[in-house]
C-alpha cells in the first residue's frame, strides 16, 4: 500500500510537471481525477490550474487567451500553493512566457504583487510601457520595496562605515575615555613583567572624537545591461545609503555603451531607478575611464565595478585602465553580481584577467559587500 501510494505521488508530481495535455497522450495513466487521492491533503486541481495559466500551451504573448480577468484570483492561489521566493518565480515566468503585462499594467493588480527586487527590476525594465494612469502606483510599489530594503541595509552600512573610520582614527590628546585598549595592549606587549604578571605600557593610544568630512571616497560604476537589473537596484539603493553618510563623497555611474553619472539624484532611490535604461550593449572601458577621472585622492578611494563583464567595448583598454587604477593604490573591487544569491552569470575568461591585476572578482551579497567595504574602510 505504502509503495503504491509512492508511486501515485510521483506519478501526480510528473502530471503536475507535463501538465493537462500529458493526460490525453498517456491513456489515462495520468488522468489528474484519478491520481489526486495521493495527495487528499492538497488542492491538486487548484495547483494544476495555477501552473496551467502559466506553463500549459505554447510558449507566446498570446498564449494566456480568456484566462487574462482571472489574474487577481490567479495571483491568491500562486501565493497560497508556493512559498514566497517560488512566487517571485512564478510570476516572473508568467510574464515572461505568458506575455501577462497586465501583472505590471493593472491599477488592481499591481499592488498584489510579490514586493520584491525582482518586482522592482521588472518594473523598471518595462518602464516606457507602463501606461500613464499606472505610473504613480508603480512608483508607489517601488518606493514600498525600497524603502523596506533601505530599512535592513541602512543601519549595517552606517555601523560598519562609522565603526571602521573611528577604529581607524587615531588621536595624540590623552583623553582616558578615548584610550584604545586593544591597539594600546597589542603595541605594548614586549614590556609585560612575566614576575609580576603586569603590562607596562610605554604608550596608550587614543580615538579621536572629531569625525572627518569626506574622508574617504566611493564610486561605484554599474552595468545596467538587462542581466544585471538586480544588480542595479541593490547598487542604487547602497549608493543612496552611502551618499547620505557625510564621511563619504559617493558617486554613481550607470553604463551600457553609454555613460550616465547619477550622483546628482542620490537623494531619491525611487528617482534613481526610474532613471536606469535597463537593457542594450555594454562598454565597461569607456564608464571605467569615465569614472577613474572622478578619482581625488587614490589611496582613499573605493572603486566598485559591478558588471557580468561581457565587454562590447576596448577589454584591453579596460584591464589598463584597471591595472593604473590598482598601481596607484585605489581599493578596486569587482562585482559580477550583487544580489540576494550572489550567483553570476560572466564572462568568464576576462574575469580571469580581472583577478589576475589582484582584483578581488566575484558574486556578491548586498551583505557582504557591506562587510567589504568596511574592511577596506578599516584597513585604511
Amino acid at each position: 500500500m505504502e509503495r503504491t501510494t509512492a508511486q501515485q505521488r510521483a506519478l501526480l508530481r510528473w502530471r503536475l510537471v507535463l501538465g493537462q495535455k500529458s493526460e490525453a497522450g498517456l491513456g489515462g495513466q495520468m488522468a489528474l481525477a484519478r491520481l489526486s487521492s495521493a495527495a487528499p491533503e492538497q488542492d491538486v486541481f487548484g495547483l494544476d490550474n495555477a501552473l496551467e495559466l502559466v506553463y500549459g500551451g505554447e510558449k507566446g504573448p498570446g498564449g494566456a487567451g480568456a484566462s487574462l480577468p482571472n489574474i487577481p484570483r490567479w495571483l491568491g492561489d500562486v501565493r497560497r500553493y508556493f512559498p514566497t521566493d517560488v512566487v517571485a518565480l512564478v510570476q516572473k515566468d508568467a510574464i515572461e512566457r505568458r506575455g501577462l503585462r497586465q501583472l505590471l499594467f493593472e491599477k488592481e493588480t499591481l499592488p498584489k504583487l510579490e514586493k520584491n527586487v525582482d518586482l522592482v527590476a521588472a518594473l523598471i525594465s518595462l518602464q516606457g510601457m507602463i501606461p500613464d494612469e499606472v505610473k504613480e502606483t508603480a512608483r508607489q510599489v517601488v518606493r514600498e520595496i525600497v524603502a523596506q530594503i533601505r530599512e535592513k541595509l541602512e543601519p549595517q552600512i552606517r555601523q560598519a562605515v562609522f565603526g571602521a573610520l573611528a577604529r581607524n582614527r587615531h588621536s595624540v590628546l590623552p583623553v582616558y575615555r578615548n584610550i584604545d585598549w586593544k591597539r594600546t595592549i597589542e603595541r605594548n606587549l614586549k614590556h609585560y613583567d612575566p614576575e609580576r604578571r603586569v603590562l607596562v605600557p610605554e604608550r596608550f593610544y587614543f580615538w579621536a572624537n572629531q569625525r572627518r568630512l569626506r574622508e574617504w571616497q566611493i564610486i561605484l560604476c554599474v552595468d545596467q545591461s538587462g542581466s544585471m537589473a538586480n544588480s542595479v537596484v541593490y547598487a542604487s539603493i547602497m549608493a543612496a545609503i552611502l551618499a547620505s553618510l557625510d564621511v563619504l563623497r559617493t558617486h554613481l555611474i550607470f553604463f551600457d555603451t553609454e555613460v550616465a553619472d547619477m550622483t546628482d539624484v542620490l537623494d531619491d532611490p525611487v528617482d534613481l531607478l526610474f532613471g536606469a535604461q535597463l537593457g542594450g550593449g555594454t562598454d565597461i572601458a569607456r564608464a571605467v575611464t569615465y569614472a577613474a577621472d572622478l578619482i581625488l585622492q587614490p589611496e582613499k578611494t573605493l572603486f566598485i565595478l559591478i558588471s557580468d563583464l561581457y565587454e562590447g567595448g576596448d577589454a584591453k583598454a579596460l584591464l589598463r585602465t584597471l591595472d593604473t587604477l590598482v598601481e596607484s593604490r585605489v581599493r578596486v573591487l569587482c562585482l559580477l553580481a550583487l544580489d540576494d544569491s550572489g550567483r553570476p552569470s560572466f564572462d568568464r575568461d576576462l574575469a580571469r584577467q580581472v583577478r589576475a591585476l589582484d582584483i578581488p572578482t566575484f558574486g556578491c551579497t548586498p551583505g557582504k559587500l557591506v562587510e567589504l567595504i568596511e574592511e577596506v574602510l578599516d584597513k585604511g
